[in-house]
């Protein structure tokens, strides 16, 4: 780390004239009167990463403003002109609700159009996944949305897309990481942007996007007989709310009901404690509302609007938060079974999941004969699988466990905004059959075992935290458990080297995906255990998955809760309570 010698004078050299006066003025605030925020500041760059920035706002080095968002810029438009020329060159921006994100938003514009580029810039926030349909609509080059997802008020991000409209993945995200480091003062950014070069794009991109999204639809007749249907929608004051509520209204949906307090779009976040559909407080004002008005199903979006959370009724009339993998099952389910009703399949259709999230995902598929592809958490694996089989396969649809869905390949990142129209139709195609959603889970359950999962996150903040992190990781590789919660542990599949390691047999089968840090513990009773440190926060992440036959519907909460304390034996087993 920098001693303090080295951060002052790395922030002195903030107050030269080419940092605009208000940035000035904080940092010398800083150096007068707080130390402690001046060494937060300062005391690292702030890293592009193979996902952008993130960060909290204000002046800094380890800050996001338009200094390091400008450098940041500078480098993706010089690795653009060195991989696509400097003619012709196109982009896409769009951004979402948080503070300053207008201003980054336009700041990028500025600089991509002084570098040549043509760029199309939303008019006001947008979705995340239709700055992933503009990038192909307008066949752009690249694109950037500017986004911290759910993290708190204070922060905000940046994207960056390639040209099939998927963040960029390898051998990208190295080389756009290599230009940004080379930049080396904000003197080599060009602010000064051409106007001319700035298009203004809103209504009519909507208009396509949310055609591709009506395409989504399989049973619109059942749509029409229960149109009426209540739906509770929550934007969480994110950018949800400008397509969201036009996608279910295109499907027909006509009985969708705001929650008032949430929908203005607000970069406070003020009735929420974080803006995160998998909390469930973030969905609290929704569920009331739900109840008020005898609505039959909940849908909220963060605010970028790529994830969703969603509640549904149980046999009591009481609402069920589902997680993402419940999600990801239902969707799953319902596109998979109506295609085969509708005699849709051509024979090379295929889903994508995540190696951590659900395997029930991959038995759905396997009973209809479709493909499911795992790959590394992270939707640019998504997109990456399918550009790679463009032509050759069918994707249909796909999830992760963190909450993100896509059905159909016109986006090429997890879309809330299709998801929810698409959830609201499975319920309308479930209460056709007299049920409730979530009974049409109990019925998936029953007809292919109960699957329980559950995450724990155990943060570990600083370098020693990163490097206990580390240890833990290590240790788990030198000493691999041979039985957890009185089960053997049967296969070992280690992402780090790429080696699946047989236990009984001690034979090694090479696994054909990019290098991660990640390590799964097969059991002998069907549990699976994923151990993998988080890329953007100080937490290491362990994912737990078990399952058992369920007899009926009416031993549903009995087998449930003897799932649940499968699971807690073995995070007792492995000491992590």
């Amino acid at each position: 780390m920098l001693s303090i010698d080295d951060i002052k004078k790395k922030a002195q050299s903030w107050l030269g004239n080419e940092f605009n006066e208000e940035t000035r003025k904080e940092v010398r605030e800083m150096l007068e009167k707080d130390e402690k925020k001046l060494i937060d500041a300062f005391y690292q760059d702030l890293e592009f990463g193979t996902g952008g920035l993130r960060g909290i706002m204000g002046a800094g080095t380890n800050r996001m403003n338009i200094y390091t968002l400008g450098m940041a810029t500078q480098g993706l438009s010089n690795y653009i002109i060195k991989q696509c020329g400097n003619k012709g060159i196109r982009v896409a921006i769009a951004y979402d609700c948080r503070h300053n994100s207008r201003l980054f938003a336009e700041c990028t514009a500025d600089i991509f159009s002084a570098n040549g580029f043509e760029v199309y810039l939303f008019e006001s926030l947008r979705p995340t996944p239709e700055l992933s349909f503009a990038i192909r609509h307008y066949k752009c080059h690249s694109g950037v949305v500017i986004t911290a997802s759910h993290n708190p008020p204070e922060y905000n991000g940046y994207k960056a897309y390639w040209n099939d409209g998927g963040q960029v993945v390898a051998p990208h995200d190295e080389g756009i990481i290599d230009e940004v480091r080379n930049i080396k003062s904000v003197s080599e950014i060009k602010f000064n942007g051409n106007k001319n070069k700035i298009k203004i794009i809103g209504k009519e991109t909507d208009d396509a996007f949310l055609k591709e999204v009506l395409k989504m639809s399989i049973n619109p007749e059942i749509i029409r007989k229960y149109s009426d249907m209540g739906i509770i929608y929550t934007p969480i004051h994110g950018s949800g709310v400008m397509l969201i509520p036009p996608a279910l209204k295109l499907f027909g949906f006509r009985n969708i009901i705001s929650v008032p307090e949430q929908e203005k779009p607000d970069g406070n976040f003020p009735t929420v404690k974080s803006p995160n559909p998998e909390e469930p407080g973030a969905l609290k004002l929704a569920i009331l509302k739900a109840a008020e008005t005898g609505a039959d199903l909940v849908m909220a979006s963060d605010p970028d609007a790529d994830r969703l959370g969603i509640a549904c009724k149980n046999k009591k009339g009481e609402f069920i938060l589902l997680n993402g993998n419940q999600t990801g099952v239902i969707l799953t389910y319902y596109i998979l079974s109506q295609f085969k009703e509708k005699k849709k399949y051509k024979g090379n259709e295929y889903i994508i999941k995540t190696i951590v999230s659900t395997d029930l995902m991959d038995m759905i598929a396997e009973k209809h004969r479709v493909k499911c592809y795992n790959v590394l958490t992270g939707f640019k694996f998504f997109a990456e699988l399918i550009r790679n089989l463009e032509g050759k396969e069918k994707y249909i649809g796909g999830g992760e466990e963190s909450y993100g869905f896509l059905p159909g390949d016109y986006v090429r990142d997890k879309d809330a905004v299709a998801s929810c129209a698409l959830v609201a139709e499975a319920g309308a195609w479930a209460k056709s059959k007299g049920k409730s959603l979530y009974e049409m889970l109990i019925d998936i359950y029953l007809e292919y075992g109960l699957y329980k999962e559950k995450l724990i996150n155990i943060v570990r903040k600083g370098a020693e935290g990163a490097n206990e992190i580390k240890a833990m990781m290590m240790a788990y590789r030198k000493n691999p458990p041979e039985i957890i919660n009185n089960s053997r542990v049967v296969k070992i599949n280690d992402y780090e080297t790429l080696v699946s390691t047989d236990c009984a047999s001690g034979k090694n089968t090479k696994i054909d995906l990019l290098k991660s840090d990640v390590l799964q513990f097969f059991l002998e009773d069907g549990s699976k255990i994923s151990v993998r440190p988080s890329g953007t926060e100080p937490k290491i992440k362990f994912y737990f998955s078990v399952n058992t036959k369920l007899e009926s519907t009416g031993k549903f909460e009995e087998t449930e809760k003897l799932l649940d304390l499968r699971i807690q034996g073995i995070i007792t087993d492995m000491k992590l309570s």
